[in-house]
């Protein structure tokens, strides 16, 4: 049996706060609470240990999309396992039913093999007024039935499905995936207040990246975002890679739903650890020009290029929040909402060996997934 891997003198980020020249013990695939005489020994002093990062809502990257092959998929998770989302969902977009279908197939059997955490279906019942990089014409009302058909096609693997509750059979479809245990995120969606209030009483746990594909918040016509922001039972999505929102409404978001309720995600597209160039987001087509999508007809935001650790990087270094509410919101918050708090989420003795080494600027380092390194520590 392999000796204990201990990783010393970082600081520590714990649930219980930072912790100085601390040390985290691995044993095989988990942490361990204490270390054998014989234990391996690597100094990482004047480094930061944090958990992994979790993506709950991301479409691909490293040239790969989730709506591709099953090598795409895999080549996309690698790319953001190598920027320290070391559990990620993968997130579908609009296309035909039975394209879909065909996909969640796919896909179920990657998140049985343990290379994704689930799939999350954004569209495509969702708003035309709101539909951002969605393609129009594939639109549709959710059906209570076509909703189920595309959680039966995920064999038990869906984990959220995004949608405009003021459609017609939004609110029963709210219901519906509720008690089939899946994730009922309100996005992309043209409601107002009243009706998300509706929503979120049907069930409704999640908001699909907060401001961005919903009408702005008002004096008199609040709107969603002050629905999904006022709820504690409301978990909200955030994008942070300075393009999909103003510093001031992340820090607004914060103040008003606490860290407690923040899940960053990336909402990834193909380009993300890849570069500028012409991709394509379902079936529509893309250009990222300085890290930026947007869509080539119409010119709306097309999901992003963010890894995780620069959405965590922002967040300490220009948003200037604590270093332990960034970690909250890049793995605690969404390893709950997944259901496995119990295995991920945070540094602790029982959980998987996930963890990422980030030096003193918080420029990645080194990132462990299950006790093994996907990217091998980087001290020089």
């Amino acid at each position: 049996m392999a000796p204990h891997l201990v990783l010393a003198g970082a600081r520590v980020v714990l649930p219980t706060g930072v912790v100085d020249d601390g040390r985290v013990v691995v044993e095989g695939t988990k942490i361990a609470a204490t270390a054998t005489e014989d234990a391996d020994v690597l100094d990482v002093t004047g480094h930061w240990l944090v958990p992994g990062f979790v993506d709950i809502h991301n479409h691909g990257g490293g040239g790969a999309s989730f709506s591709g092959t099953a090598q795409d998929v895999l080549t996309a998770v690698r790319t953001h396992r190598e920027h320290g989302t070391t559990t990620l969902v993968a997130s579908t977009v609009t296309d035909e039913m039975d394209l879909l279908v065909r996909q969640a197939g796919l896909l179920s059997e990657l998140a049985e093999q343990g290379d994704i955490a689930g799939i999350h279906f954004e569209g495509p019942f969702i708003s035309p007024c709101r539909k951002g990089a969605h393609s129009e014409e594939l639109l549709r009302d959710p059906d209570p039935s076509e909703v189920r058909k595309l959680i039966d096609a995920a064999r038990g693997t869906a984990k959220m499905v995004t949608l405009a509750a003021e459609l017609p059979g939004g609110v029963d479809s709210v219901r519906l995936l509720a008690e089939h245990g899946v994730i009922a995120a309100i996005g992309h969606t043209d409601a107002d207040y009243e009706q998300t209030v509706e929503a979120i009483g049907a069930g409704a746990t999640v908001a699909t990246h907060l401001f961005n594909a919903m009408p702005a918040l008002g004096h008199r016509a609040p709107g969603p975002i002050a629905a999904l922001l006022e709820d504690e039972r409301v978990t909200v999505e955030l994008i942070n890679d300075g393009t999909h929102l103003h510093p001031a409404a992340l820090e607004l978001a914060f103040h008003h739903a606490g860290p407690g309720r923040v899940a960053f995600i990336t909402d990834a597209m193909d380009a993300a650890g890849s570069g500028d160039g012409r991709y394509l987001l379902g079936p529509l087509e893309v250009e990222v020009r300085e890290g930026v999508a947007r869509l080539v007809h119409g010119g709306s935001i097309a999901g992003s290029t963010l890894t995780l650790d620069r959405a965590f990087k922002r967040a300490v270094t220009i948003d200037r929040l604590p270093v332990q509410d960034a970690v909250t919101a890049l793995s605690a918050n969404p390893a709950r909402l997944l259901g496995l708090a119990d295995r991920i989420g945070s540094l602790e003795p029982g959980k998987d060996a996930d963890l990422v080494l980030l030096d003193a600027d918080f420029d990645l380092k080194g990132v462990m997934r299950r006790g093994e390194w996907v990217v091998a520590p980087q001290l020089a």
